[in-house]
């Protein structure tokens, strides 16, 4: 990939010799983090080498009238100001090159500070315009004509304020083993922001879970993103997510792709296992008896906090556990706390975000005595 703007802006961080450079960096680290856990082939999931990214935000620079993208320096010295980007997808560079050029002439560009941007495979793309000032009709009427011009939905935000002008959500496309699946990706929450690898990720989880039937919880489901393609392994889904938000487009997502064994509730891990354990009730799980299931099977895709000790502790009593992590720190961590009691089966890298320090993880474990 080629940026003007490499070893300046702090979105990119490793950029010497390439895209293959920073990976096999990344790769050399995690196989020497995890040598005493698993000596088998790490599985490889790579990312296109630009463009990848479905999901952005950049910070509006005002300098004499004129106003421009910018973002963090690398050296944390203030902001560097950028016209164009490489890694965000095909659909939001078109709209980028155009959006601040009509918000000039729309005259609606005052107190403008931030833009975010999320785009689809299908060719949806939502703009959010984040503003210092309260946005009145008159903003409105300006943005509609904004809209109309970039072909995009328009989102208005300021302090306390949502100005949705005709959706506020994009729909994706996802291949995954030949099937498509359709997910409603909504403005300003969590998605996974690079749909190639994001499909890699959803395949060799899948993989993992062949054979093993019976149902399956899955923790910090989200919005279903995994938990969809899940459903088809097994009889039955039970998945807990603590956002309301994402219950919903998860529960809608499920409608969408005609699924119709999942259950979604809205519990804490926390909660959860003190449901199961009978140690507390919960008005949401009312009508649901969640000791009915038959869970052998525990998949979780924590924050970058991990799991920890009680999590743990609780995964411990699973057969089968399938990790995703986005941190490898404190899924080492966490290893070091499951390994009492199961093996690690199978590995996987997934490279999210290039050219950056992070790389995603993927864990099978298998209870001790099972393998």
């Amino acid at each position: 990939m080629q940026c003007e703007y490499f070893g300046i802006c702090g979105s990119c961080r490793d950029y010497a010799e390439g895209y293959e450079g920073q990976l096999s960096r990344k790769l050399s680290s995690v196989r020497e983090m995890f040598a005493h856990f698993y000596e088998g082939e790490i599985k490889v999931a790579q990312s296109p080498a630009d463009h990848y990214r479905s999901r952005a935000e950049f910070k509006i620079y005002h300098n004499d009238g004129v106003i421009s993208y910018a973002m963090s320096r690398l050296d944390r010295q203030g902001a560097v100001m950028i016209n164009q980007c490489s890694i965000v997808s095909p659909l939001i560079v078109s709209v980028m090159e155009r959006l601040l050029m009509e918000v000039a002439d729309l005259e609606i560009g005052h107190k403008l500070f931030g833009v975010d941007f999320l785009s689809s495979s299908s060719g949806e793309v939502c703009v959010s315009l984040l503003y210092h000032r309260p946005l009145d009709e008159e903003w409105k009427t300006k943005a509609l004509v904004l809209q109309e011009r970039l072909g995009v939905y328009l989102i208005g935000r300021s302090r306390r304020q949502k100005m949705v002008l005709s959706q506020d959500y994009v729909t994706e496309h996802l291949k995954i083993d030949g099937h498509v699946y359709r997910y409603v990706h909504i403005e300003n929450s969590f998605t996974q922001p690079n749909a190639s690898v994001n499909e890699q990720m959803i395949e060799w989880s899948l993989a993992q879970l062949e054979g093993i039937g019976g149902d399956l919880l899955e923790l910090y489901c989200g919005a279903g993103n995994f938990t969809i393609p899940f459903a088809s392994k097994f009889d039955s889904v039970l998945a807990t997510e603590i956002s309301k938000a994402s219950i919903l487009a998860a529960k809608q997502n499920m409608e969408l792709n005609g699924v119709h064994n999942i259950d979604f509730v809205r519990l804490s891990a926390e909660e959860f296992t003190q449901a199961l354990d009978g140690t507390r009730e919960f008005r949401r799980l009312e009508g649901l008896d969640v000791t009915h299931y038959h869970l052998k099977t525990l998949f979780v895709d924590p924050p970058r906090a991990g799991l920890g000790e009680e999590p743990c502790a609780f995964a411990s009593r699973f057969d089968h556990v399938l990790y995703i992590s986005c941190n490898p720190e404190t899924l080492l961590r966490d290893l070091e706390l499951l390994s009492s009691t199961h093996t690690v089966a199978a590995m996987a890298a997934f490279d999210q975000f290039p050219y950056t320090h992070h790389l995603e993880m993927g864990v099978k474990l298998i209870r001790k005595g099972l393998t």
